[in-house]
């Protein structure tokens, strides 16, 4: 019988060692795995390679796995935004780096490597400092650069239902990253907001299937990053939580 619900956070990322590359779900706020990313810090898994939109927002979710010391680099698109106040100021220090990469570009060196191809040409970045070292080849008269798949150890992922077997549908814009990260990933630990019955999924409306799935575990109110920025909560480790705002 196919199982995947996990007991705990914990135990989804349990496995998760130092120097995997992880990618993170989420635009902004939407599909953001919250209670998986403090999980991860709890855990203390270091020298991460992180893929995600941005660089998090306030003081938790990503932007305290990134506080909390635990992530060496960066590939993203938006490295700051309204509310970043970890990432600008470790870049600028010298303690973290950036791979910059454009917000299309980004979806598809992920779908590319869930698809299992190891790269491909585009017209974005031509011309830029972002083309500088890559190869360049002429089409039709235009110039293209050319962009490396992405592949991940983990992705962790918010889905708004699941089954036991991995089945996942999302939460309108929540979806954004969540899908391809699922097949670009060799392991995908899901939160989802409700666990369904076999069958209880039509079909039809499955976005993700259950084969490019791991672990489940279900947060039936999971936290909204947005509400925990505005009261100003900082996340630390488990070990520190005694000074938690």
């Amino acid at each position: 019988m196919i199982n995947k619900i996990v007991a705990s956070c914990a135990t989804a990322v349990a496995n998760i060692k130092d120097g995997d590359t992880v990618m993170i779900g989420g635009f902004g706020e939407a599909g953001s795995p919250v209670e998986l990313i403090h999980a991860l810090i709890d855990h203390g898994a270091k020298n991460l390679t992180v893929v995600n939109n941005n660089t998090g927002s306030g003081r938790v979710g990503l932007a305290a796995l990134i506080e909390n010391g635990q992530v060496a680099k960066m590939i993203c698109s938006y490295p700051r935004t309204a509310n970043s106040l970890v990432f600008p100021e470790l870049y600028r220090s010298g303690k973290i780096e950036l791979e910059l990469v454009p917000q299309g570009t980004l979806a598809e060196r992920i779908r590319a490597g869930g698809a299992g191809i190891p790269a491909f040409f585009t017209k974005t970045s031509v011309g830029t400092p972002l083309a500088e070292g890559k190869e360049i080849r002429n089409f039709e008269g235009d110039d293209y650069v050319m962009e490396r798949g992405l592949k991940a150890d983990f992705a962790l992922i918010k889905a708004k239902q699941a089954d036991r077997y991995g089945n996942l549908t999302f939460n309108k814009t929540a979806r954004n990253f969540a899908p391809i990260m699922a097949m670009a990933a060799t392991t995908t630990l899901v939160q989802t907001n409700e666990m369904v019955e076999l069958g209880g999924i039509d079909p039809e409306n499955v976005v993700t299937p259950g084969i490019f799935v791991n672990s489940i575990i279900e947060i039936t109110q999971p936290q909204q990053e947005s509400q925990l920025v505005k009261n100003g909560v900082v996340y630390l480790p488990i070990k520190s939580q005694g000074a938690k705002a």
